[in-house]
């Protein structure tokens, strides 16, 4: 059985680096002609999952724009979820969860678990409880073949502060800040697994400087890259190389509002074309 490292270097190979992200705005649903409720979150999700199925190996629901709808809400994301796997893509669930303890193992339990109503390949957490409080739901991940991608460097301004900071004095690498730990604390699940990229990987904004956070070369090689910011944020599918140099491969470019925008007519067009740019990068 292929790792999710494997099976999502096959999906970059095949494919090129665009993941289509899944986010029911209400806003976006309205121009779509649904209403913002679950249903029409459920119907949004699913006619983006069948405009990608051929033209892209990867899409990302964000879970808030269903969570907030309740019940009827995760009963969407559920047969989105369903849907765009029995479609043979690769889905991230972007739910950001971080706790610690028993709390964790349910998130591993409801996110990474087979047969799990909520399944998906791989979930977006977040460390800053401490990275080793996501021991056990990454090892979780390993065990099922999963993936998990662990926020570093964020683009939203405020995160700076805190994902810059440098780490005490005790840190085995001196001078190292909190995204550079988290980066190493991440890579390091990755060893021993086959294939030339791991199953676990980071968050890192296309539109950071990731060297300001340490995340160099060194510190991302072999470790997938889950790149939020381009399309409506500023950044280019030709940008790759200059924005992650070596480590250009790893990418996984995250575009949703630059997609969506079109409305559900010249979704399936607008995804192709996105996605030729990015197999026409030189990505290194």
């Amino acid at each position: 059985m292929t790792t999710f490292g494997q099976r999502l270097t096959g999906a970059l190979d095949a494919h090129g680096a665009l993941c289509v992200g899944i986010d029911p705005h209400e806003a976006l649903l309205k121009a779509w002609g649904l209403d913002a409720d679950a249903a029409g979150a459920r119907e949004f999700g699913l006619r983006v999952v069948d405009a990608s199925v051929g033209r892209v190996g990867i899409v990302k629901p964000q879970v808030a724009f269903f969570e907030r709808y309740g019940s009827k809400g995760f009963a969407a994301l559920e047969d989105v979820l369903a849907a765009a796997r029995d479609a043979g893509l690769l889905v991230i669930a972007d739910a950001k969860r971080g706790d610690i303890g028993t709390t964790m193992e349910g998130y591993a339990s409801a996110w990474l678990e087979p047969g799990s109503p909520l399944e998906a390949d791989a979930v977006t957490l977040s460390p800053y409880l401490g990275p080793d409080s996501l021991d056990k739901t990454l090892k979780t991940a390993l065990r099922h073949r999963k993936g998990a991608f662990v926020l570093a460097a964020t683009s939203n301004p405020e995160a700076a502060v805190v994902q810059q900071a440098l780490v005490d004095d005790d840190a085995p690498v001196e001078g190292q800040r909190v995204a550079e730990r988290v980066a190493r604390d991440v890579g390091s699940m990755n060893m021993g697994l086959p294939g030339a990229l791991g199953s676990i990987g980071v968050v890192v904004g296309a539109t950071v400087d990731r060297k300001a956070f340490g995340l160099t070369d060194m510190v991302l090689a072999g470790t997938p890259i889950l790149a939020p910011g381009f399309g409506a944020q500023g950044a280019d599918p030709a940008d790759i190389p200059r924005l992650f140099g070596y480590v250009a491969m790893n990418v996984i470019a995250n575009e949703s509002r630059s997609i969506l925008a079109v409305g559900p007519d010249r979704l399936a067009d607008r995804i192709a074309e996105r996605a030729a740019l990015y197999r026409g990068a030189d990505r290194g």
